[in-house]
């Protein structure tokens, strides 16, 4: 569990150096004494800026807008910090000035000095160019979000929709009366972790891989029922320090069908309409559930329409979201058996992941030739398509793993 990334707002951390402070005289020897007017020796009584190592004498609370940077400073074994070879290089120029000003036009050098000073001054900011920060990203393009949900995701007209608009609205909201939860449902190679994965690489540039974004894997994470009080304890400190850090942290709960039932309620607070929970805002936050549970009332939904003869777009959110939200609640195998976050209503949006036809596949078959450099073949694409297995058995109308395998089918074609 140490690995998983978390912030705690109330940590304290040393304060950056002041500029100059490095510029102190230095200490006689004699082990902390200094020769007194007399001839006898006292101990020299250290400046309260310096006691412990803390300029101004106390600790502080690193604010959120410099955690990233708080408590980088020199220390004897790792040699001067970012912070202090910034306020050095400032400091050398304010020295060597009246040596170069008979060189350097004055204006010049005012404003190379001015631009120093200035930059370290702003150090956290100029920190985030170097580094991710969570200021860095404010808003969402709603055109970039459906331009990547459009090329990368296939068959999903519902899920488009929904993500769309729940994503795209909730991020240019100022003041969301709560955090964005979504539970997204459907058979495995369908999209669900394709969708989070978008989702997250248009509010941070990192995606999964950013700081602010955080991935749980139920059997991974959550394996044995036996810990599941500890797992509710780590799991809400978890959540509320990263929130504490980033009130617009990511939360992706990864096999929902098969967490232990009643744990996921240990988060139940967060997602409720409360301004703030012991002075932490979690308004700002976006939960992502992903589960199988539900899948076949999904299916049984699409293929229904397909006997009829209509089209897979004509199927509606209303026609299953209510059906997909009972499924989950009352599926003893889903870690959402009975969940609060059903019964309160605090779950936004379920959004159903359709089973994927032969044509899908070939779209994704597509995209993965033009993603490796190579030009497509159809006859590859075709041939790789029909490899795949379907269902029902009678009629072959749904991918029963969806495009998941159609990536390592294809490395057959090109193993040369």
């Amino acid at each position: 569990m140490n690995e998983w990334k978390y912030r705690y707002l109330g940590e304290t951390r040393p304060a950056l150096p002041y500029p100059g402070d490095e510029a102190a005289p230095a200490r006689k020897a004699g082990k902390g004494r200094a020769p007194h007017k007399d001839g006898g020796r006292r101990r020299r009584r250290r400046s309260a800026r310096y006691k412990d190592g803390d300029p101004g004498g106390r600790d502080r609370k690193c604010s959120l807008a410099v955690a990233p940077v708080c408590g980088r400073r020199e220390n004897a074994r790792d040699g001067a910090g970012p912070g202090m070879k910034l306020g050095r290089a400032a400091l050398a120029l304010v020295l060597l000035a009246p040596l170069a000003v008979r060189a350097v036009e004055p204006i010049s050098l005012g404003l190379a000095l001015a631009g120093v000073l200035t930059g370290y001054m702003s150090y956290p900011r100029l920190y985030c160019l170097f580094a991710e920060c969570c200021s860095q990203k404010q808003s969402l393009s709603r055109d970039a979000l459906q331009k990547d949900l459009d090329s990368k995701l296939f068959g999903q007209h519902l899920a488009k929709k929904v993500i769309l608009n729940a994503v795209s609205g909730f991020i240019s909201n100022p003041k969301p009366k709560k955090p964005l939860t979504l539970s997204l449902h459907g058979w495995t190679g369908t999209g669900k972790n394709f969708v989070s994965k978008i989702i997250a690489e248009n509010i941070y540039e990192g995606g999964l891989n950013s700081d602010y974004v955080h991935l749980f894997v139920a059997t991974l994470h959550f394996p044995h029922i036996s810990n599941i009080t500890l797992y509710k304890d780590q799991l809400q400190s978890w959540i509320r320090g990263n929130v504490s850090a980033c009130a617009r942290s990511i939360f992706i709960f990864d096999e929902m069908d098969k967490m232990h039932a009643g744990l996921i309620d240990a988060i139940k607070p967060y997602l409720d309409y409360y301004d703030n929970l012991d002075g932490v805002s979690y308004q700002k936050a976006v939960f992502i559930f992903l589960s199988n549970a539900g899948a076949e009332r999904i299916t049984d939904v699409a293929l229904d329409f397909w006997r009829s003869g209509k089209q897979r777009e004509e199927i509606k959110l209303r026609d299953m979201e209510h059906a997909l939200s009972v499924s989950a609640f009352n599926n003893k195998n889903s870690g959402f058996w009975h969940s609060s976050l059903i019964d309160r209503n605090l779950i936004d949006y379920f959004v159903p992941f359709l089973p994927l036809e032969y044509k899908h596949l070939k779209m994704c078959i597509r995209v993965e030739m033009q993603s490796r450099g190579y030009k497509v073949d159809e006859d590859i694409v075709s041939r790789v398509a029909e490899e795949m297995t379907f269902f029902p058995k009678e009629e072959r109308v749904f991918s029963d793993k969806g495009c998941k395998t159609v990536f390592t089918k294809l490395d057959y074609y090109y193993d040369d």
